[in-house]
């Protein structure tokens, strides 16, 4: 068990039927609806030698709170960036509630999926897959928990490469460079923890040029190292976890709650039907 929260979620394996996938317009984006099962299967099925659109390229994977929905109703570039991946999964309840609301389907086959319970379910269905993972964002001293923690909780997983950026936009001889780590390391999941919103551009970025699976997760990296705490299970059950993040990070991130979360409620309400 990973450090930083009791309880993960995680599932014991893939379905052997396709994943069920459905979409709805969420402030003028595309929401994915399935079960938290069907993702986890879905992202594991993705292929990774090309994506069916554009042959040669790699497969966009963002998850997307409210925070994200109502940067995106205010940029554009954010917003074209999201609706041009393979799959927008709702990474937090007023987000899930609202996708279920508009695809009418049951809370079943439309449910919340954040970002590092992904993550974690993903690392341990991989396994039996042979899915190699590529972690690509914050400090080397996170990594180096990270990777540590990941290989304790999920014995036989196979992490392909760790990587820290440095926190500036990078030459055009480094991305050269950092496609070629990617490329070289022979990864199928590259997760991505950079943020919102320069993970999703990072993601739309080397999705275009590295044929593998790229996905946004945001903090996952910090709570599955077990550098900061998660809610307890029960507070994300019923949609307050941002609660506890709120007091536990007031400095960093009470724009995004008090002021994100009702940018989000007006976008919903500019953004009827769309």
């Amino acid at each position: 068990m990973l450090e930083g929260r009791t309880e993960p979620r995680t599932v014991a394996g893939t379905r052997r039927s396709a994943p069920v996938i459905r979409e709805a317009s969420c402030c003028g984006v595309r929401i994915t609806a399935c079960s938290f099962e069907d993702a986890v299967a879905a992202v594991i099925g993705i292929p990774v030698k090309g994506g069916d659109e554009v042959p040669g390229a790699g497969t966009a994977v963002h998850l997307c709170n409210a925070y994200t929905l109502a940067l995106a109703d205010r940029e554009a570039r954010l917003k074209r960036t999201l609706n041009t991946a393979r799959f927008n999964f709702p990474d937090g309840w007023p987000v899930a509630l609202l996708t279920r609301q508009r695809t009418r389907l049951s809370g079943a086959d439309s449910e919340k999926i954040s970002g590092p319970d992904l993550f974690q379910a993903v690392l341990s269905a991989g396994r039996d897959h042979g899915v190699k993972h590529y972690f690509l964002g914050s400090t080397p001293e996170v990594l180096e928990a990270l990777e540590r923690s990941v290989r304790r909780a999920y014995p036989g997983v196979q992490i392909a490469g760790v990587e820290s950026p440095p926190f500036r936009e990078l030459t055009p001889d480094e991305r050269a460079e950092q496609r070629l780590r990617i490329i070289a390391s022979g990864a199928d999941l590259v997760w991505v923890g950079l943020g919102t919103p320069k993970q999703d551009w990072e993601v739309e970025r080397l999705a275009a040029e590295i044929p593998a699976v790229f996905l946004a997760v945001g903090a996952a990296f910090d709570f599955l190292a077990g550098l900061k705490p998660r809610a307890p299970r029960w507070m994300g059950d019923y949609g307050v976890e941002w609660i506890f993040r709120l007091a536990s990070e007031p400095q960093r991130l009470w724009k995004r709650y008090l002021v994100g979360n009702p940018q989000f409620v007006l976008s919903v309400l500019r953004n009827r039907g769309h």
